[in-house]
C-alpha cells in the first residue's frame, strides 16, 4: 500500500497520536560506567538500584539469564547526579541500605 502526498498531509492533520519510539542505539555496563567515573563497581551498582527504567537504567540478559546493569547516556547523567547525591551525604546511603 502506497501513501501519496496528500495521504500523508491528511494523517498527519488527523489528530492520530503514535506512541513514542524507544531511539536508544546504546548501552554501557555498569563495570564501563564504573570505570569511566572512576567509582567502585559495586558501591556505583548499589546507589544504581533506586533507579527505573524511565531513569536510563536497562538490564541486560544472556544466557542462562545472565544479567548485567546498563546505562543509556541519559542513564549515565542521572546516575552522577545520584553519586554526588551520596557523596555530598555517605551517610544517606547507609540508612537507605540499612548497613552500619
Amino acid at each position: 500500500m502506497e501513501l501519496d502526498a496528500q495521504s500523508a498531509r491528511d494523517y498527519r492533520c488527523g489528530g492520530l497520536t503514535l506512541a513514542s519510539v524507544n531511539k536508544v542505539h546504546h548501552v554501557h555496563t555498569i563495570a564501563r560506567v564504573a570505570e569511566l567515573l572512576g567509582e567502585d563497581e559495586d558501591w556505583l551498582c548499589e546507589v544504581a538500584t533506586e533507579m527505573d527504567q524511565e531513569d536510563g537504567l536497562i538490564w541486560v540478559y544472556g544466557p542462562g539469564d545472565e544479567s548485567v546493569m546498563a546505562f543509556t547516556d541519559f542513564g549515565i547523567d542521572t546516575l552522577t547526579g545520584i553519586v554526588a547525591f551520596y557523596k555530598a551525604d555517605p551517610d544517606l546511603l547507609k540508612r537507605s541500605t540499612g548497613s552500619k
